[in-house]
């Protein structure tokens, strides 16, 4: 028993000390405000949209809204929605010309919706107005107005090919505020920020809810055409553009998620849409995720409660470890600290629902949205190196 419990102190050992710090939250776009530019590039939102009309408006509201110097221009792509999208976004006040409203084509085979949707956004964009920048952002994400100009200016100014963003997400809920804290938790221990932002590391993600992403270089990655049947196609971006220079990733409170998650069950189907493609559609890597998790978030409470002599103090050193790194984030979304001993329930709710993505998988229903299921064959999983 003391053997497993040095194992598990080690665990969180090299995760709280050797994983990039990705746990102190430290990567935050308040952090540092870089200098304002003299000229501002040519930019162009693209926004895929299906059967969104009850957040269009706000968000695409909230782009109008945008306090940019520059030329700037939102494209929303209509993906064969069938409550009235469409018809709600164009109804937005002051959208003038820089709003225009594309009906998208039919999903032809290999393609994810959404990207097949921000393919056909970028194709008219590069034909109308040739920006310098895409900002791809999704049809329920709401932005402040001086977002657009500072991402704009951390891009100019750093020489980054890709500024991401990950969206404030809902935390209002007795479900959100147990879960979602924990979402954005996990996804910084799988990309840490900082090895993200870092070009001397091969670590390279994405948020897929607001990604400023230069041109030119979109075009050297090979368009976004290289990530067609990408499920987590924000990580699979992030892995494209890192490529071709340096990327930068951050927390926010510019990026407001519109989307509710009122209940767990909202928040299943969130997590099984891309969880099993996470592990490349893999049972030996489902398994091995399993047994990784158990080990790294039960052993230790269990070792602190039920052990003895020094298997018991290691476990409640691991313990310590692994409650402090759940803190910040937790402080970022407003909540208790100590809401921060939660981890270990919340990661066997994350395991099930890890559990029960492959198991949609199998029925043919993975990867579902809005009426999709866009995960039936291996090939359209994220290509090695995506989230």
């Amino acid at each position: 028993m003391t053997a497993l419990a040095l194992l598990v102190l080690a665990i969180w050992l090299v995760l709280v000390f050797a994983r990039g710090g990705f746990w102190l939250c430290r990567d935050r776009d308040d952090v540092y405000a870089p200098p304002p530019l003299l000229e501002w590039p040519k930019i162009v939102a693209i926004v895929p949209a299906r059967d969104e009309a009850d957040v269009i408006e706000q968000s695409i509201g909230s782009l109008l809204a945008q306090d940019y110097p520059g030329e700037f221009h939102i494209i929303l792509v209509d993906d064969q929605s069938s409550d009235g999208t469409a018809e709600r976004a164009k109804a937005c006040a002051n959208a003038g010309d820089r709003l225009t409203v594309l009906s998208g084509a039919p999903l032809p085979p290999g393609w994810a919706g959404k990207i097949w949707a921000v393919s056909q956004g970028i194709a008219h964009a590069r034909e109308k107005f040739a920006p310098d920048y895409f900002l791809l952002t999704d049809a329920d994400i709401a932005h402040t107005p001086d977002n657009l100009a500072s991402l704009t200016t951390r891009a100019e100014n750093g020489g980054y090919g890709l500024v991401s963003l990950m969206a404030l997400l809902r935390c209002e809920s007795f479900a959100e505020k147990l879960l979602i804290p924990a979402f954005v938790y996990f996804f910084q221990m799988l990309y840490p920020f900082s090895w993200v932002s870092n070009a001397r590391k091969k670590a390279a993600g994405a948020a897929g809810g607001c990604m400023l992403a230069r041109a030119d270089l979109l075009a050297k990655a090979g368009g976004i055409e290289c990530i067609a049947g990408a499920l987590i196609d924000d990580c699979a971006l992030g892995a494209q553009m890192k490529k071709q220079g340096p990327i930068w990733l951050g927390l926010t409170k510019r990026v407001l998620s519109l989307r509710p998650y009122p209940h767990f069950d909202d928040i299943r189907k969130m997590i099984i849409r891309s969880a099993y493609a996470q592990l490349h559609y893999s049972p030996l890597l489902l398994i091995g995720a399993t047994f990784g998790m158990a080990l790294t978030y039960l052993a230790a409470p269990l070792l602190a409660l039920f052990g003895h002599g020094a298997a018991q103090l290691l476990g409640l050193a691991a313990f310590g470890l692994m409650a402090l790194s759940f803190w910040p984030i937790q402080r970022f979304y407003g909540l208790s600290g100590m809401r921060a001993l939660s981890l270990p329930l919340i990661a066997v709710i994350y395991m099930v629902y890890t559990l029960d993505s492959a198991r949609q998988y199998k029925l043919g229903r993975g990867g579902m949205w809005k009426g999709r299921a866009q995960a039936h064959q291996p090939e359209l999983s994220n290509r090695p190196g995506s989230l």
